[in-house]
């Protein structure tokens, strides 16, 4: 059997864990730049805001409805997703962390009867998180996440399903009832098609013959219709793998126009992602950049150029890597655009051990460059992200960095705003 633990809304629940009185009102967090909405409490929901709706259209009817909007705290999500994750580890020796704010659990030798354990895994992650979780245990992992939605959806759970337990006239009613977008795996675009085929909900999914499916949809579709029939496909991945790509990019909080500000914005995402590098021990065997404007503003002259460069030999350095983006990006740059985005990649990766050694390559000594980059990020674990960095990279504050008018402070990872009690 497995679980499926999932914290509801979970941005939100970060946020009323520190502040709560925000319990029963209406809460939103909002994406980059305080763009859009990126989660939304229950009683948002219920005065129908859309997800993914532009704030700046609601702000509004958010002052008439007393809705409270944040900006995105992400240092703060990580960590609690961090605790969250190792209350959750204390009760199964198999892990899958999923997402950010979801993880599988495997409950072989765990309680016999899993529905007290989902409620013990409920009960224990609120004590010790203050955050509300909602759990969905079946015998594969798409019916697990199936579980889980109805958990969601009807109250009569109390935030656990277990699916093996619920009556067969029962499940096959939840199946005919539940849109065929609702599996997991089954993207929008997918689901359009399958209902072009006559294929609405989840039952008409699970009853289609499975070699049709995959002749016409392929066999990622058929091992989820076989999921969905109980016979497991999809194992428990405990170790995650490695990324292939990394990428990291932001949009602007005001436009810029200057090649130094485009210079600091990319050596700024390439420290990041050369960090997330070294923390998988790989190594980047090309470089891309990318720089655009705001094609939202169709009045306005439009630029968009992008250059991927192979490496010779394959990479972690960040100087190395800076380097290199910053020579990609004076051949991009034009001056006379109002530049909204720009983003780094590092691409090919390969692990560092077993890379060849170059013998005629002319490069700085690597053992006082990779104790150089280690420095550099034992410094930023210690004291923060951006606490130490290549000039280049500018200032702490720069002009491009992204809008947080709603920001709320770093409970949890920041020394001043770590919340005091006072006992009278």
């Amino acid at each position: 059997m497995i679980a499926l633990v999932d914290v509801n809304n979970f941005y939100v629940s970060c946020q009323r864990v520190f502040e709560p009185h925000l319990v029963g009102k209406p809460v939103v967090v909002l994406s980059n730049n305080d763009g859009c909405i990126i989660s939304r409490s229950a009683e948002a929901k219920a005065l129908g805001i859309p997800m993914a709706a532009p704030w700046h259209q609601l702000s509004q009817f958010a002052r008439a409805h007393g809705v409270i909007a944040y900006s995105s705290n992400y240092a703060l999500y990580a960590d609690m997703s961090q605790r969250v994750m190792q209350v959750l580890a204390r009760f199964s020796p198999q892990q899958e962390v999923y997402s950010i704010d979801e993880c599988f659990l495997g409950l072989h030798g765990v309680l016999s009867d899993h529905t007290e354990l989902g409620l013990l895994l409920k009960q224990t992650v609120w004590r010790w998180t203050g955050l509300p979780i909602c759990v969905g245990i079946a015998p594969t992992k798409t019916l697990a996440k199936l579980a889980n939605h109805i958990a969601k959806q009807r109250p009569e759970f109390a935030g656990v399903c277990e699916w093996e337990k619920l009556p067969v006239q029962q499940r096959q009613q939840f199946m005919a009832t539940m849109d065929v977008g609702e599996v997991w795996g089954i993207g929008r675009k997918l689901s359009v098609r399958l209902k072009q085929d006559g294929i609405h909900t989840v039952a008409d999914l699970a009853a289609s013959p499975a070699e049709q499916l995959r002749q016409r949809y392929g066999v990622v579709l058929q091992r989820i219709v076989a999921e969905l029939n109980g016979c497991a496909c999809l194992e428990l991945e405990e170790v995650t793998p490695d990324k292939q790509q990394i990428l990291c990019s932001r949009s602007f909080g005001q436009p810029i126009f200057s090649e130094q500000q485009l210079a600091e914005a990319i050596s700024t995402y390439l420290a990041r992602a050369a960090e997330k590098l070294r923390q998988q021990n790989s190594l980047a065997g090309a470089v891309g950049i990318f720089i655009r404007t705001n094609p939202f503003r169709p009045n306005e002259p439009q630029y968009r150029q992008q250059m991927v460069l192979p490496l010779t030999q394959p990479s972690n350095d960040t100087l190395k890597l800076t380097r290199i983006a910053l020579r990609m990006l004076a051949r991009l740059y034009r001056s006379g655009f109002a530049y909204a985005k720009a983003g780094v990649m590092l691409t090919q990766l390969q692990p560092k051990t077993a890379i060849q050694g170059h013998l005629f390559l002319q490069t700085a000594d690597p053992i006082k460059r990779a104790e150089l980059n280690a420095t550099l990020d034992a410094i930023n674990r210690r004291w923060g992200r951006g606490a130490i960095g290549l000039a280049c990279a500018g200032n702490k504050k720069p002009a491009w960095a992204m809008n947080q008018q709603h920001l709320s402070p770093y409970w949890t990872t920041r020394w001043p705003d770590i919340p005091v009690a006072l006992a009278k």
